[in-house]
């Protein structure tokens, strides 16, 4: 090569070095932590470009010898480690760990926090987690988890790299009850299903799973004064067929189970309408003295306990009893709903025994906000469904309200017409419906300050099976979700779908089966 040609090269060189090419020899790879995809979204994210990476050897350490702190961590490495095929140790220790580790605390001295918030701290060196309580950092450990390449969520072991963008994120609820309604009545669910959904909506900072366990097709809960009602009750479903129920030990590992990830059950017996189930078990519940025949279809309104009867009220006192022994959770939810076919001078003074029993046994009552037109006792919840007149009411009484508003937050309710399953009764509810609307401006006269929470229900008069709870629930959960966490200010529709879109590869390696919404700018690698 003469001079000048040698000249000319490094001159060419040079001119492209200095212009930004591709051409980096060596330089890193830059992040963006506030770009990643996380649902829902953080309160503030601050980013700093560069990334820290898991490693075989990368340890988790806790804070302390505290029990609670350690089975989170272990929780964590066992979600890690089938695709990674990490064994990542876990580890107590009093001080800051070194370089390459993941640390959790709790700190205890943020009160903007709450219970649930969390401040998580990214560097090249070193995932840190802080947070008030061990829920906070449940929390934060599912953010972790999206954080990750989607490959993460896999049951097979994947070649990784598993790199996270550093940076921190400080996150908070905007709502305490953040909750998804399962009814297992219409159609029953086993024990492994359930602990499906509850993995599912954990993912998603969700912390409430409400188990809808009677109605007039079944009744799902071993009751051991009253057997028949499992036993009976709970022998068939919508459409004939064989139903089921949990016994009081199964009730009490999903309990379990959903308590390990921060999720309050909240079981619902209800009353005095729907209840076809407990009237075909037991004779002494009518007023006729007679049984009535077990019920597979899907009407409303039809059935009713007798409300004047002693031996009813001897019943509802037992139910609650059993139930409150075994749900730690301080809710008892009683229905209330379409009870047609009680009248209203039955229906009121009914429903004010039913929480004098629940107060009883050191419960509170939560109710569909049918339950307003009767006298509410202090810090009753009414559940909002469908009539703004009884969420008022309820609110006017000092009641707080859920809101679960059937044209928005009906998880059974059809995408759109194509939607095979599901019903549209209320709406048809695509994402962009689901996701477009404000707990706290939703109802005149009902303000922030009067909504506890967020709840989607899911009715299964369709559902049969897992396949399509996972259709109706996703991908609307996570908006449910992202409406119960993050600040009203903070979402926008064209802003979140691009954050949704991106989770598709995420809902495969989950393998989620769920609705692909045109609405919605999906990224899926093949």
């Amino acid at each position: 090569m003469t001079y000048r040609k040698q000249l000319i090269s490094i001159t060419a060189f040079l001119i492209v070095l200095m212009s930004g090419s591709q051409i980096t020899y060596g330089a890193k790879t830059k992040t963006d932590l506030s770009k990643e995809s996380i649902i829902p979204r953080p309160v503030s994210i601050i980013a700093t470009g560069d990334y820290f990476t898991l490693k075989a050897t990368t340890a988790i350490f806790i804070q302390g010898e505290s029990e609670e702190l350690k089975q989170v961590g272990l929780y964590f490495s066992e979600r890690l480690k089938p695709s990674t095929g990490f064994g990542l140790e876990v580890k107590t220790t009093t001080k800051e760990p070194g370089s390459g580790s993941i640390y959790l605390a709790v700190s205890g001295t943020d009160p903007k926090l709450g219970n649930e918030g969390y401040v998580l701290t990214i560097t090249k060196k070193m995932v840190k987690l802080t947070a008030n309580n061990p829920a906070g950092l449940f929390r934060g450990i599912q953010t972790i988890r999206q954080l990750l390449p989607a490959n993460i969520e896999k049951a097979s072991k994947q070649t990784g790299p598993w790199k996270i963008a550093t940076g921190t994120i400080t996150d908070y609820p905007v709502y305490s009850y953040r909750g998804t309604m399962l009814d297992v009545s219409r159609h029953f669910f086993g024990v492994n299903d359930v602990k499906r959904v509850i993995d599912l909506i954990a993912a998603y900072k969700m912390n409430v799973l409400h188990l809808h366990l009677s109605d007039d097709q079944g009744w799902r809960i071993e009751i051991k004064s009253w057997p028949n009602l499992a036993t009976h009750g709970g022998s068939t479903q919508v459409g004939g067929g064989n139903g089921g129920y949990y016994t009081q030990e199964q009730y009490s590992d999903i309990v379990k189970y959903a308590k390990d990830r921060y999720i309050m059950i909240v079981p619902e017996i209800d009353m005095p309408g729907h209840t076809n189930a407990a009237l075909a078990s037991y004779a002494v519940l009518n007023c006729s003295d007679k049984a009535t025949e077990l019920y597979t279809g899907t009407n409303v309104g039809f059935s009713t306990l007798c409300t004047t009867k002693d031996s009813t009220y001897k019943f509802i006192d037992d139910v609650v009893r059993e139930l409150a022994a075994i749900t730690p959770g301080p809710f008892i939810h009683i229905g209330g709903d379409e009870s047609h076919s009680t009248k209203r001078e039955d229906y009121i003074p009914f429903i004010n025994k039913v929480q004098d029993i629940v107060l009883a046994h050191g419960k509170q009552i939560l109710g569909w906000d049918d339950i307003a037109i009767s006298t509410l006792k202090p810090n009753v919840v009414a559940q909002n469904w469908a009539n703004v007149k009884n969420a008022n009411l309820a609110v006017s009484q000092g009641a707080k309200i859920l809101m679960s508003p059937a044209k928005k937050a009906y998880l059974d309710m059809q995408y759109d017409k194509s939607t095979k399953l599901g019903l549209h009764w209320a709406a048809y509810i695509e994402l962009d419906s689901a996701y477009i609307w404000d707990p706290a401006t939703y109802i005149p006269g009902v303000g922030k300050e009067n909504v506890l929470g967020i709840e989607a229900a899911l009715w299964t008069e369709t559902i049969t099976k897992m396949d399509d709870i996972e259709y109706m629930v996703f991908p609307r959960l996570p908006g449910y979700a992202e409406i119960g966490w993050t600040p009203s200010a903070l979402r926008s529709w064209d802003e979140y779908k691009i954050r949704l879109g991106k989770q598709g590869d995420r809902f495969k390696a989950m393998d989620i089966n769920y609705y692909p919404s045109t609405r919605v700018p999906w990224e899926v690698k093949k």
